[in-house]
Parts: C-alpha cells; structure tokens; sequence
C-alpha cells in the first residue's frame, strides 16, 4: 500500500479513533510505546496544514532516512486546515501539528493552548501577485485602486495586504477587494478578473514557469510572521519531553538532509508522497533551492542557533500586529508560545 494511500485511512480512521479515546497526547504516545532508550518505538500523528505537497520534504525524508526511527519514533501523516490542526493538538487527537505561524497565534490568544517547539519557516510565505507587464504595480502605492484578491477576509493574506497597504498610507478602502477561493485564486489572476492576488508567494515560481509574467510584493518585509511551525501541546511536552525532543532532531536531519540533496530529494518524495505533482520535479527543486532554503529554513538566526529557532522579538512583533488589526482580542507575551528547540 502507498504511503499516500495510508495517510488517507489514517486521516479517517486512525484520528477519528483518538476522538473516541479522549486520551491526553502523552497518554496517547505512553500507550504506543516508550522512547528509543528502551528499543522501543513511539507511535506519534503528525497533522500537516493543507494537503501532501513536495515542499514538506523534510518531514518526508526524516521517514524515508530513517531519523525519526532512530530517535524511536514512527510518524502517521495527517492533513487537515490550520484551526482544525491547533484543536486536535489542543485536545490530544494528535501529538503534533505543522500549521501556519499566524494560525498558531490566533488559536492561542483564544485559549487553544498549544506550544511552538520548532519555528521551521523563519519567514512567513505570503505576497502580492501580480501581472508585471498589465498590472502597473512596482510598490505598494501602486495598489490603489487596483482589484485585489485575497481567500478570506479573516486570513493572514488579508492581514498581510492591510499591512502593506498601510505602508504606502493607503487602506482597504482604496483599492477593490473581493474573495476567492483558493482553488481559482491564482487562475482569476492569469483570466485578468483582478489586477493582484494576496496569496502564497510559492506560487510566483509556478506563474513564471507557466510563462506568465508575474511580478510580486513579499508580505514579510511588512508585516513579520512565519509559515509552517512544529507545534504540540504542554501536557506532551511535560509528560513525554523525549518523544518531543526526538522529533524535533529528526526533522532537523530531515532539513540538513533537504538542504544538502535537493534535487535527489524531490525526486523521492514526490513519487512516495506527493505523484499528483509528477513532471514538476525540476520546478519544485528551483523553488526549494531559491526561497526554502536561503529565506524559509535558514536565517542569520538559525545560523547563529540552530534550525528551528524562533526569534522571540520577531514572533512578539506578529503578535501585537494581530492585535493592532484586531485578529485576536489582546496581544501575549511570545515567551508563552514559543519553546526554543535548546530548551526542551
């Protein structure tokens, strides 16, 4: 049986079994098995924001290179949207989560109680998408007045385009907002229905590669925040911190691993994970190259301390942004959310 086959019972079995159970994460990951001390293996439920994609390679590859084995550990792949993701790990259907950093914000200023043990993304993946040669846009002044598209009028990208229509002085009020689904967002954009999209900036690549003419506004140089991040819940991390620590050194050989073998890796992945995006290897293995590894998994922070470090001044600034735009009823301190990887 494939994995992506397994994955898809697991996301409807396996979970929903856990549901019935209303055990904590570490009563769970206890009943599984103990940590790689004893020989023993730990099953552990890893929920992945979105749907099985080659850019969650180092996850993939920390099963494949057997880093998760050797820390005693066997990881179940889950998918699920963001919220879905921070609720299940709250209440212990899951041991951990991989959703986007804003989403982790929002759930914590509203009681989910969770704790970020690895910052993955060091940057967030937003952008403004448009047609560089029609658009008439080179800054975010540009934007007035232009149709801009975003999924939701509650999702980072809204966040994000208010941000950096507030750069140029301007608010949503100057330019003409409209929703779309996330599934015909970028197709809207090529049609010509709107002028830019507040969409993924990995998407940029795919434009460019299809010959279209895209230009694009990087959200993080206005608003920080983070794409994925590994999050479990303070019960695991307290009862259970081995299991905890090891997978966060598996998927930092699964990082170094990515890092280091590119290409070779997408090669594996996509046909074990990911076949819906077969052909595209030389494309993904571009995009891997000149945003995840230069902007996304390393940083002068991560140099200085490690991957996955999360940089507390960084992530306050994302917090009180979401409560200067009133996403969250008050701002946190960081401290409360985010565990650095030296520190479980």
């Amino acid at each position: 049986m494939s994995r992506k086959i397994t994955a898809a019972i697991i996301a409807t079995s396996a979970t929903a079994a856990l549901l019935l159970t209303g055990c904590s994460p570490a009563e769970v990951a206890a009943e599984n098995g103990s940590s790689a001390d004893t020989g023993e293996t730990t099953r552990v439920t890893l929920q992945i924001d979105g749907a099985a994609v080659p850019y969650y390679a180092p996850l993939y590859e920390a099963v494949e290179q057997g880093y998760f084995a050797e820390e005693g550990i066997e990881v179940e792949f889950t998918y699920a949207e963001g919220s879905a993701i921070l609720q299940n790990v709250a209440a212990g259907n899951v041991q951990f989560g991989f959703p986007n950093g804003d989403s982790v914000i929002t759930a914590k200023a509203n009681g989910v109680d969770v704790d970020v043990v690895h910052t993955t993304y060091q940057q967030g993946i937003g952008a403004i998408l448009f047609n560089e040669d029609t658009a008439g846009i080179s800054s975010p002044a540009d934007l007035a007045g232009k149709r801009i598209a975003v999924t939701d009028l509650g999702s980072p990208n809204y966040i994000q385009l208010q941000a950096i229509l507030e750069s140029a002085n301007l608010t949503v009020d100057d330019a003409e907002i409209s929703t779309i689904g996330s599934g015909a967002i970028v197709q809207a954009l090529q049609n010509g229905e709107v002028d830019a999209i507040a969409f993924s900036r990995i998407r940029y690549y795919a434009l460019q590669a299809a010959g279209f003419p895209a230009g694009q506004i990087l959200s993080d140089e206005y608003l920080p925040s983070f794409g994925n991040v590994l999050v479990t819940s303070p019960a695991l991390r307290e009862e259970n911190p081995e299991v905890v620590s090891g997978f966060v050194a598996a998927l930092d050989r699964g990082l170094e691993y990515v890092i280091a073998n590119p290409a070779d890796s997408i090669a594996e992945v996509i046909p074990a994970y990911a076949d819906t995006f077969s052909g595209q290897e030389d494309a993904v293995t571009n995009v891997i190259e000149n945003v995840f590894v230069p902007d996304l998994w390393t940083s002068a922070d991560t140099e200085a301390n490690g991957l996955g470090y999360g940089d507390l001044e960084r992530w306050q600034t994302a917090i009180d942004n979401q409560a200067e735009y009133g996403i969250i009823p008050e701002s946190f301190d960081a401290a409360d959310l985010v565990v650095e990887p030296g520190d479980l």
